[in-house]
């Protein structure tokens, strides 16, 4: 969404100047002369002539994960997604008068879900696999995080969901002092990340992911779409003391801090959801297969073909787990009415998931919500 409330919060992002002007073509600086172009719902604000060592696998696989990540239909808040949003939303408190940056939005899901809460929801990311609600929703910017598209000063609320496991060091610094650079004085950001400490539970929440690997085992499913999100982690902050210095650095004081000891929520991702979503997503393809073999058997002139084409399909039968998968997320998202059976069956389970919240929350561990405050 291309908005006049976002037009007032811009500079550039090349040359730092204030003074732009709205065009048909984009948005013009007098002071470099480029132009912001427009897009289809968003502006593409990215600094110009400015190369950076570390860039983002979303910008360089772009095209490639628009594919796998099935990005442009949103569900509703639920499952580990929801407890992280159900966790921002209680620890922010949105204001009706704020004006909130989410930055690194990716989609911009959490965008989205909490837009009804203040009086301008941003959303920047690099890369565009924005939901198709976002762009209807949200006032989105094409920006790198190492150099905001915005004033200081600008935003009330801030927060970064799974982006800080993402970046090396320096970069963790130059996004954390930018985020507080456009926060304005007393103003809070929320983050969600991890470094690479245990559980004090950790056994207890490994006998999950060891069931969950001997059904990888048997083939009833795989973690194909988990570990290529998960490959560009570094954890640069890999203790919890490296993250308190790092948002020291950038003149955020942190306010309230809660850990994420993932009992509950690892039975429910490693074992219950999966099986789930093998068992749904098998359903359609069966079914199709079914048809396949049906008319091989009633086209006798086909029927020498059925053996190698049977044999192709077992082969590919590893790449088919990721398209198992979203076959089965797409299903159960049209059933996800809320106060439909579907939906209430998996709020119940996203709460159950919480728990890890309530019970463990005070119990160091490697995931974190951590809320700061930019000092006055």
């Amino acid at each position: 969404m291309i908005t006049n409330q976002l037009f007032a919060l811009l500079q550039c992002p090349t040359c730092h100047s204030r003074q732009l002007f709205v065009a048909a073509d984009g948005v013009h600086c007098t002071g470099c002369h480029n132009v912001y172009g427009f897009h289809d719902g968003y502006i593409d604000l990215m600094p110009r002539a400015t190369a950076y060592g570390y860039v983002s696998k979303y910008v360089t696989d772009e095209a490639e994960l628009a594919e796998e990540l099935d990005y442009r239909a949103l569900a509703p808040p639920l499952l580990a997604a929801g407890v992280r949003d159900r966790a921002l939303r209680r620890l922010m408190r949105f204001r009706p008068g704020d004006v909130a940056l989410d930055n690194g939005c990716g989609t911009a899901k959490h965008a989205v879900w909490n837009a009804d809460q203040v009086r301008l929801m941003v959303g920047s990311d690099p890369a565009t696999l924005f939901a198709d609600q976002a762009v209807a929703q949200v006032a989105l910017a094409k920006a790198d995080s190492r150099s905001l598209p915005f004033a200081d000063d600008s935003f009330d609320k801030a927060f970064a969901i799974d982006i800080l496991e993402h970046f090396p060091l320096d970069v963790i610094d130059d996004y954390l002092a930018e985020t507080a650079r456009v926060l304005r004085p007393g103003g809070r950001m929320l983050a969600f990340s991890n470094t690479r400490e245990m559980s004090p539970i950790q056994p207890l929440i490994n006998l999950s992911r060891r069931l969950g690997r001997v059904f990888v085992r048997a083939g009833l499913y795989d973690f194909a779409r988990e570990a290529r999100r998960k490959s560009d982690h570094v954890k640069a902050l890999e203790t919890w003391e490296d993250v308190l210095a790092a948002f020291e650095r950038a003149g955020l004081r942190p306010v309230k801090v809660v850990f994420w000891n993932s009992l509950f929520t690892t039975f429910v991702e490693h074992v219950l959801m999966k099986l789930g979503e093998a068992a749904l997503g098998r359903i359609k393809a069966e079914h199709k297969k079914q048809q396949v073999k049906d008319r091989w058997q009633n086209e006798p002139a086909l029927a020498a073909l059925r053996n190698g084409v049977e044999h192709s399909l077992s082969r590919h039968a590893a790449p088919q787990g990721v398209a198992r998968e979203i076959r089965a997320r797409r299903r159960v998202r049209e059933q996800l009415r809320p106060g439909s059976p579907v939906y209430l069956a998996l709020m119940a389970v996203t709460l159950v998931m919480e728990l890890d919240l309530w019970l463990f929350g005070w119990m160091r561990c490697g995931s974190y919500f951590i809320l700061v405050e930019k000092s006055h």
